[in-house]
């Protein structure tokens, strides 16, 4: 009887300690990300703050993201990605909506921002980051001061020219330099852009996407197709480098936030979308990813530097010659066609 006794003793402790370690368990937030698009220390500081553990994952380009985020293969319970493959997912119905009473520091987001093309009616997303795609280049290598799309062709630097290993980004060069929408559905333009990626890639050192800046900072290349955040951060490296928009035109881009219809931590993701709202919070992820804000209280606290930099600040003249990617539907089919041939050409 005493053994029995002892056993159910000793039972009951560790169910009890079992107990107590469940209760400790802290909330998770699943977050997917671009590389280099976070000040990962904040990540520690709202963990710490929160007592929310987050586990991060990132992705290439958009078009992985979304093939991931379809296949279904992991739960995100927040994703951070650009405006055409938010809208996108938002009509194929696999975002949620979001209770923007739970994130008071929307209120500081400019109002330029909200209600994009890609969530018109405001009921998905949270603006993160915005900027453009243009051409960053070594300004002791290519002479003059170079204003085309055209510099990308130019055989003068053959082997020096870094393209984008992203469907919508390298075409849009293609398709603006022929003088047509980056959002064409026509075939025939999309071909035209197609034969002339391939005539070009004779001249192209490599496709890439997160390598292009470090490769830029260390003169491994002297040209290349290129997000504007990511020019600024390479000519604050290196002072031979400039960027600029092509005079025939380009992409403006709008990053967001935004959570996917499975998620399972809504709570949490709503607590880590109002931290990275903050000021303070803003700041600090500017001066690590150099894209230009959409928080109408920390854009006149940031560095003077950058109000004089088009990749941060660009013109009224500048945009008024961009145009933001939409989500195609099934059309993008014919991208998807098109590019899969430029690479394998």
């Amino acid at each position: 009887m005493k053994r029995r006794i002892s056993v159910l003793l000793v039972l009951a402790f560790i169910l009890a300690l079992s107990a107590g370690c469940a209760q400790e368990e802290k909330p998770v937030l699943n977050v997917f990300n671009y590389g280099e698009y976070i000040d990962m220390d904040l990540l520690d500081e709202f963990e710490e703050e929160y007592g929310i553990e987050v586990n991060y994952e990132i992705y290439p380009t958009p078009e992985d993201m979304y093939t991931k985020v379809k296949a279904g293969a992991t739960d995100f319970d927040l994703i951070i990605s650009s405006d055409y493959m938010i809208e996108r997912l938002i009509n194929e119905g696999m975002v949620n909506e979001i209770n923007y009473d739970n994130i008071p520091n929307y209120q500081y987001i400019m109002e330029e921002f909200k209600k994009q093309p890609y969530d018109p009616d405001g009921k998905y997303t949270v603006p993160y980051f915005w900027g453009t795609l243009g051409i960053l280049y070594n300004t002791e290598v290519v002479e003059g001061t170079p204003d085309s799309w055209d510099l990308l062709w130019d055989e003068k630097y053959s082997g020096q020219i870094l393209m984008m290993d992203s469907q919508r980004d390298s075409l849009a060069a293609a398709l603006k330099k022929l003088g047509y929408s980056l959002n064409t559905l026509d075939e025939g333009e999309l071909e035209e852009a197609r034969d002339l990626l391939i005539q070009q890639k004779p001249l192209v050192m490599a496709y890439v996407v997160d390598e292009v800046r470090d490769m830029m900072i260390g003169d491994e290349a002297a040209i290349a197709l290129l997000w504007s955040g990511e020019a600024v951060a390479a000519m604050g490296e290196n002072e031979k480098l400039n960027y600029y928009v092509p005079k025939e035109g380009s992409n403006i881009w709008v990053d967001a936030m935004f959570m996917p219809s499975n998620a399972k931590n809504v709570e949490e993701a709503e607590k880590f979308i109002d931290f990275l709202c903050r000021k303070e919070t803003t700041l600090r992820n500017i001066d690590y990813v150099w894209y230009s804000t959409v928080h109408d209280e920390a854009v006149n606290e940031v560095e003077e530097f950058l109000f004089d930099n088009p990749g941060f600040n660009p013109s009224a003249e500048i945009l008024d010659r961009v145009e933001m990617f939409r989500d195609l539907g099934d059309k993008i089919e014919a991208y998807d066609r098109v590019w899969t041939e430029v690479l394998s050409h």
